[in-house]
């Protein structure tokens, strides 16, 4: 089993970010196939027509070869530095990665995959690889994923939100609890159930936390030197998200207070920004603060600080609106309470 060792200083030290590459690397391989490695297959096959002109291109075969069936090279996606990372950020880290590590991550996946073509070899072997792949990924990700990310994004932010209030207020074990099945916290430490790796001291630095869409059902772990100790996990409520879609307005409720009210407090069943809503749905951030307002008023929706944010959320009577066409559907398919 493994295991990072925590202590005090590491709690000071523990951060949540997000990893846009590291969602595209998993998209891509699922994509790519023969695993759809937990995305649906109405997502696959929205992508993989997109994704076809890409596949046999040398650099997009070299990134294909750096994957095993529970591993991948850590260089490709680097663990992000700060909260708000943006794909950006993650492809010019993954430009500037550690030489060395890099060429002996290529060279062990290299011996592993033999049937690894001669066109992606030789882009592994060039002096400019890391620019190369990072040209192939900027690619890709607004060939497969720029569209989606901005919902995408809000909620892994409303993952971080729960989690690191968890965190500050209660400690590593309530942050923790149902972060995933094969995570756990034990005697001042994190256990890593089903995985080899012995224990691995934090030494101080914390840990990153990373929610993840992707990686569910399963959990992706950065253990090795040089790079920051980490965990990617899947976000709270990934799994209605990637099978059912993002939230949509409901008919109902479009028709009584518009189309774009409507849709906000249909998201409003967990805490949003007024900046998270707006990247969300391509709005601008003021619209999005007017709409808050006349729903705030209506009591629709309430509001609560958290650090420097302002979280909006429905309230007993938003949820009654916004999930009243859901409950009438219900009875209507018989499925409601047996009035006989």
């Amino acid at each position: 089993m493994q295991r990072f060792v925590v202590d005090a200083e590491d709690l000071l030290r523990t951060r949540f970010a997000l990893s846009p590459v590291f969602e595209l690397h998993h998209l891509i391989h699922a994509v790519a196939g023969p695993q759809r490695q937990g995305v649906p297959e109405s997502w696959l096959r929205r992508l993989r027509p997109r994704f076809e002109p890409m596949r046999s291109r040398p650099a997009m075969q070299a990134i294909l070869a750096l994957r095993l069936p529970r591993s991948g090279a850590t260089f490709l996606t680097p663990p992000p530095q700060r909260h708000g990372q943006t794909i950006e950020d993650d492809l010019r880290e993954l430009r500037g990665g550690p030489r060395e590590a890099v060429q002996e991550e290529i060279a062990f996946y290299l011996q592993r995959r033999p049937e690894t073509s001669a066109a992606a070899r030789k882009v592994l072997a060039a002096g400019d690889v890391l620019d190369q792949l990072a040209e192939q990924l900027a690619e890709a990700w607004q060939t497969l994923l720029a569209d989606d990310w901005p919902r995408l994004r809000l909620l892994c932010e409303r993952d971080i939100v729960h989690r690191g209030g968890e965190l500050s207020r209660s400690g590593w074990e309530s942050a923790l609890t149902g972060l995933h099945p094969k995570v756990r916290w034990r005697d001042g430490g994190i256990d890593l159930i089903g995985r080899a790796g012995g224990e691995t001291p934090l030494h101080g630095e914390g840990l990153l936390l990373v929610p993840s869409v992707f990686v569910w059902p399963e959990i992706a772990v950065y253990a090795d030197a040089p790079w920051p100790k980490a965990i990617v996990y899947p976000a709270r409520g990934v799994a209605t998200l990637l099978e059912h879609g993002p939230p949509q307005a409901p008919d109902h409720l479009s028709a009584l207070i518009g189309r774009s009210r409507a849709l906000l407090l249909a998201t409003l069943g967990e805490p949003a920004s007024t900046s998270q809503l707006a990247r969300a749905y391509g709005m601008t951030v003021g619209a999005v603060g007017d709409h808050l307002k006349v729903l705030h008023r209506a009591g629709l929706v309430e509001r609560a600080r958290d650090g420097r944010s302002v979280l909006y959320r429905r309230t007993a009577l938003g949820d009654a609106l916004a999930t009243a066409e859901r409950a009438r559907a219900t009875d209507r398919d018989g499925a409601g309470p047996d009035r006989r």
